[in-house]
Formats: structure tokens, sequence, C-alpha cells
């Protein structure tokens, strides 16, 4: 019999659709399913952009092969944009434009790491991240997080962390799993460590955009000086504008690296959806307000929970912001996906496991209440009040 790839072979099915079979499972006792299990927008796209969308999908321009490092105008367009957002002196040479994040994950790891090179994670850290990794051949190895403080990096433990064959930190902020968003002072001791011991940081910022209000700039790493043979930062755009489909990602990266990614990407898949990009470098600029607004609704969701959650003692907030909040169950030795399996089917609360997350976790539970309206999260209360494992 003909054989796969061990470094395949032996992942485990991706979690999501086991998770969405535990919710098939649900009789509605309680109510409607309050879907918390993916990080998807609750809300629909702009009129605007489905009507740009549908617009340059019927163009002729855009059914054949584009550059492989992206569209021009959508380079032009982030890169603007990210010169509003760091205050630092960023060009469309800059950016490489991906089928979306994951996709600028795994170009970042084959362009600074080959098999039987690692990378240091956080922990808990997001699991598409590592499972990349390990069909790749690269080792990860992880530096915890304490709970005590918010699920935040500890720069002595990645320091302790960081062994020879390591070539990179990489990080999610605002986090996923846990929603923490990392200060700006804790990225830049976090980036003095890479550049001291000459690895990489790479910074996936995928909800930048929902930033509480008042945060400031994310960072100020972009503007240092030689951040380009450290640094490598990664976005999408599917959250902000609630494209998720059509599968679009940035890695924000020196000249040289995002040469590195253009030989990859040509493997990969040549040029990234066409028709989207020109739809997004149109709507970047013009839908500003929009996903302010937006910001702000997700602003108003992190406070419902809170609330909703200080009306159930019993469980409690390990850490919460953007997109995600990582709620400690009050079931002491029982596993996470125990917990999650029979919220789902019994208490009509679709949410992820914690050990999904690294197996530390065990004590927790990823609630994406981005994907629920204030309302929908109010009724966490009493949901999860009258809960009780049999």
């Amino acid at each position: 019999m003909a054989r796969f790839n061990p470094l395949v072979e032996t992942l485990a099915a991706p979690p999501i659709p086991s998770v969405f079979a535990w919710a098939a499972a649900y009789d509605g006792r309680n109510g409607p399913m309050i879907d918390l299990s993916q990080a998807v927008p609750g809300y629909p796209p702009h009129p605007e952009m489905l009507r740009l969308l549908g617009e340059n999908a019927a163009s002729r321009a855009y059914t054949g092969y584009g550059p492989i490092e992206g569209e021009d105008s959508l380079r032009a367009a982030y890169a603007a944009y990210l010169r509003e957002t760091y205050g630092a002196p960023l060009a469309a040479d800059n950016v490489h434009i991906t089928s979306g994040c994951n996709q600028a994950f795994i170009c970042a790891a084959m362009a600074i790491a080959g098999a039987g090179d690692a990378v240091l994670m956080s922990d808990p850290y997001y699991f598409n991240q590592e499972t990349t990794l390990a069909m790749l051949g690269i080792k990860t190895r992880f530096a915890p997080c304490d709970p005590q403080n918010g699920f935040l990096p500890d720069i002595d433990a990645l320091a302790a962390a960081i062994a020879p064959d390591v070539r990179a930190i990489a990080l999610v902020s605002p986090n996923n799993p846990t929603g923490a968003v990392y200060p700006p002072a804790l990225l830049s001791a976090i980036y003095d460590l890479c550049a001291a011991r000459g690895i990489w940081l790479i910074l996936d910022e995928t909800y930048r955009d929902f930033l509480p209000a008042g945060a400031g700039r994310p960072h100020e790493l972009f503007g240092r000086k030689g951040w380009e043979e450290t640094l490598i930062g990664l976005y999408s755009f599917s959250k902000s504008f609630c494209i998720p489909g059509h599968r679009l990602g940035a890695i924000t990266a020196g000249p040289a690296v995002v040469e590195q990614v253009a030989k990859i990407m040509d493997n990969l898949q040549i040029c990234p959806p066409r028709s989207a990009q020109a739809a997004v470098a149109t709507a970047l600029p013009l839908l500003a307000d929009w996903r302010e607004e937006n910001r702000r609704e997700i602003a108003r969701r992190v406070e419902a929970l809170r609330a909703a959650m200080a009306g159930a003692p019993a469980w409690r907030i390990g850490a919460v912001g953007a997109y995600f909040a990582f709620i400690g169950h009050p079931f002491d030795g029982v596993s996470s996906a125990r917990v999650a399996e029979k919220l789902a089917k019994e208490a009509g609360i679709l949410c992820l496991p914690g050990s999904y997350f690294g197996a530390r976790q065990e004590g927790y539970l990823r609630f994406a209440f981005a994907n629920a309206d204030v309302d929908t999260i109010g009724l966490l209360q009493d949901r999860l009040r009258r809960f009780a494992l049999d």
C-alpha cells in the first residue's frame, strides 16, 4: 500500500468541523445556538464592498495571471495604510499580498526556516500555525504565558527557550486564542531579544483593526533602524472587510524577505486572487469610517461579554480582546473538550476547547465572541449559570 507523508498523516483532523458536529446534536432546548466557535465577522460586508467585488470579478482584466507579489494597486494602498497606522516610512516594496494570513504565515516560515530548524511560539498558540510548522518538518518550542498576567508572553521565558536551532519567535497580537493585546513596550522588548539573538520576529496582527479605543499605535517596530533584518509582519483583510471567503492577507517585511516569499508563492499559488485585490485596493481608503464603526461594535461586544461573565461567577475571563476571550471553566480535572462538547450539545453554546491551543490549556475555552451580537452574548449569562456536567 502506498504511504502518506508522515508529517501530514500524524496531524489531527481540522478541528472546526468536529466542533460543528457537536452543534448538529443540539436539540434547541435552550433556544438558538450561540456560535462562538470561529473567528468570523458577525455582521455583513458593506454594500460597496460587495459591489466592488462583483464589478471586478466580472472584469476580463483580472482573469489572467497577475504579479506574484500582488497587484500594484493593493500593495500601494496597503503601504499607505501602514504608514498611517505605524507612522513609519513603509512602501509598496515592503508588501507581499497572499491568499489569506495562513498562507502569509507558511510563506514567512518557509522563507526563514527549514526542516530540522525550530520556531518558538507562545503557549497557548494558534493551532494552524503549529500544524503548519509540523507539516514542514520545522520543530516547535513553546514558552508558557502566565494566566495571572493575562496570558502575556514572558520575556525571560522566551529568552530561556531560544535554543541554537530556533530561527524565529512567532507571536499573534491581539492574540488568538486569548484576545490578549501585547503592549508596545513588551513587543519592543521581544524585538530587542530577537535582534540580539539574530533570529526573526514573526508578528501576526490579523486582529490589529480591533484594538481598544485610545490604544494608539500597535507598536513602533517598523520605525526601528534595521527592522528589515528582524521583523516580519502578517495581516488579514478578512476580518476588517468581512470577506474571509475571498482569502486575502499580507506580509510586511524588507524587500529581501519579499523576494524570498515570491519564490515560494510562485510554487504555491502563482498570484493571490486578483479581482478581490482590486476591490480591496479601492475599499481600503473608501470604507475607513465603516471599519472604525465596526471596531466600536466589537468593543461593545467585549463589554457585553464582561457583563455576561460577571453574572456567571463560577466562570472566569482569563483574557479578552479583539475577537476572542479565553474563559476558565469551573470543572477542575475535566478535559476542555468534554466541557465544550457538553456546552454545545446541552446548553447551545458552541466554542473551542482550550486543549486545541496547547496541552496546558485544559482549564480554558475559547469564545470567539465577535461572531455574536450584543443581545446574543447576553444570553450566555443564564446558560452558563445553569450549566452542569453529568
